[in-house]
């Protein structure tokens, strides 16, 4: 790798780094409260939304996993895009809703939206416990995209030498998200989303021109992964794992304690609403990076020696950094390499203050400290999150980089049964209480036991319905089974008498305000 590479992505990183410490003074207000540390005071507009939501949304991981999932699989990793297509509509009719009953209610999680709406701490600390657990390995996750991208620029990768550059990276983030909170993800993920639009536009400009243009790429793609394969008679195979695949993933997007942070920062719900109009703009960059991996495997990166060694450690995971290293001179490499590692950085930014939210709200302040002070309440979110971020470190350092994607699977899996609660809460108050946490524990025991079965290795697993072989994804899978419970159970104990609890909202919290 050039020294310029080097630079420009040490000026660059540094550079963002400046800006997280400034943004404490950007809109200066309290941060000694919750709402203005972790939420940046409810006071973001379209704009800032629309970087916020899409920096924690198109993670690090997204823009080297993904094309690494084309180059290694083909076809099947373009589920990626009916799903963020099926996802925003969705999310448009629950987000909004959500965002007015939490702001007339000073809800700063969702958790806090269903202990209230179905009078049941119990319920809102299982979605809390959720969302963290979900969150974590999710955080630890980014740190491959900064792996890759130091290995690439030629920095020790082993011992505490290639240890160092990753603890250095997260002690800054750990400090400007400390002093600013939400504020300095907001104003990072505007540079982070700026770097990443230039590097992709570049690359589908650049790399296939010197591939001879798309036609010879795509010829040079075996075609067993350009499209998806065929399936054995008696099975759907691929077409259900990829539709299940994209369906799921969009189901469960909205629930991550992340995305619900970046929505509640809006001022508004008629912001919120645009950003779901708006942000299909990631979609169309999705489908430009997922593209990157048939350019990969068109360039033959994986056959070059220089990079032998990075394959062998990072797997199809080094495809797109190999990619830009052959196909850019230095200062540019340079320039995506940091666009990959900040928007590793602006998504383990936010994700760390939803889990501290989730923490300080429904949590200690829960059960621990019933009567601590706003202070107090903040304080205790600045120094989880430092905690959170440790976590993710020790987690990527100690463990194979391999546990930590497998472990990722659980992500989605365990996410997704809170939506019965949180999404279903928001348009009826029909289901019992003690019926969706029954339906939470079956399907987190459903879909984790059956991503054991798989030993860790995927997400599909084969359902057998009525002689015919479905693969489908386990989140799912568990969801359905999960509804199916909620349902039979509050069905017995309404029959039984027993108490739902007081809905602590109004049906008059959910409606827009007149004009």
């Amino acid at each position: 790798m050039q020294r310029s590479a080097l630079i420009v992505f040490l000026l660059l990183v540094t550079g963002v780094s400046i800006l997280g410490f400034y943004a404490a003074r950007w809109r200066r207000a309290d941060l000694d409260q919750l709402h203005e540390w972790g939420l940046g005071g409810r006071r973001f507009g379209t704009w800032v939304t629309w970087f916020v939501l899409g920096g924690d949304i198109y993670t690090a991981y997204t823009f080297v996993a993904l094309p690494a999932l084309v180059f290694g699989a083909g076809a099947i990793g373009f589920f990626a895009m009916p799903y963020t297509i099926i996802c925003y509509p969705l999310v448009f009719a629950v987000l909004p809703r959500l965002w007015r009953v939490a702001h007339r209610h000073n809800h700063i999680t969702g958790a806090d939206f269903v202990r209230d709406r179905y009078d049941s701490p119990l319920l809102g600390l299982l979605v809390a416990v959720t969302g963290i657990l979900a969150v974590m390995p999710y955080i630890a996750l980014q740190l491959v995209g900064i792996e890759v991208v130091l290995a690439g620029l030629g920095l020790p990768t082993r011992g505490w030498e290639g240890d160092l550059p990753l603890v250095i990276a997260f002690a800054a983030l750990a400090a400007y998200t400390y002093t600013s909170g939400l504020r300095a993800a907001a104003l990072i993920a505007v540079v982070k989303d700026l770097l990443i639009y230039v590097t992709v536009i570049a690359a589908v400009i650049v790399i296939p021109r010197e591939l001879g243009g798309f036609g010879k790429i795509f010829a040079a793609v075996p075609a067993a992964k350009v499209m998806l394969a065929k399936p054995a008679a008696g099975s759907l195979g691929s077409y259900s794992a990829f539709a299940t695949l994209a369906l799921g993933s969009a189901v469960a997007l909205f629930a991550y304690p992340h995305v619900l942070t970046g929505t509640l920062s809006a001022d508004s719900p008629r912001t919120v609403a645009r950003n779901m109009a708006f942000l299909p703009a990631y979609t169309f960059a999705l489908g430009l990076i997922a593209l990157l991996g048939f350019m990969a495997v068109a360039a033959g990166v994986d056959k070059l020696p220089q990079f032998a060694g990075y394959f062998r450690q990072y797997s199809n995971n080094f495809a797109v950094p190999a990619l830009f290293m052959k196909s850019f001179s230095g200062w540019f490499t340079g320039v995506a390499f940091a666009a990959i590692a900040i928007g590793a950085l602006v998504p383990a930014a936010i994700m760390s203050i939803a889990a501290s939210n989730l923490w300080t709200r429904n949590i200690y302040r829960q059960y621990l400290r019933p009567e601590c002070s706003g202070p107090e309440e903040a304080r205790q979110a600045k120094v989880v999150s430092l905690v959170v971020k440790f976590g993710a470190l020790v987690f990527a350092i100690a463990l194979p980089t391999s546990y930590a994607i497998n472990l990722q699977l659980l992500g989605s899996i365990w996410i997704i049964q809170t939506v019965p609660a949180l999404a279903f809460g928001l348009y009826t108050r029909w289901f019992h209480r003690w019926a969706l946490a029954v339906g939470w524990l079956v399907g987190m025991v459903l879909g984790t036991w059956m991503e054991a079965l798989l030993r860790f290795k995927g997400a599909v697993y084969p359902l057998h319905l009525l002689g015919t072989v479905v693969p489908t994804y386990i989140a799912v899978t568990a969801v359905v089974v999960n509804i199916v419970v909620a349902v039979a159970l509050t069905l017995v104990f309404r029959a039984l008498g027993i108490a739902a609890g007081t809905d602590r909202t109004a049906p008059a919290d959910y409606q827009s305000a007149p004009a």
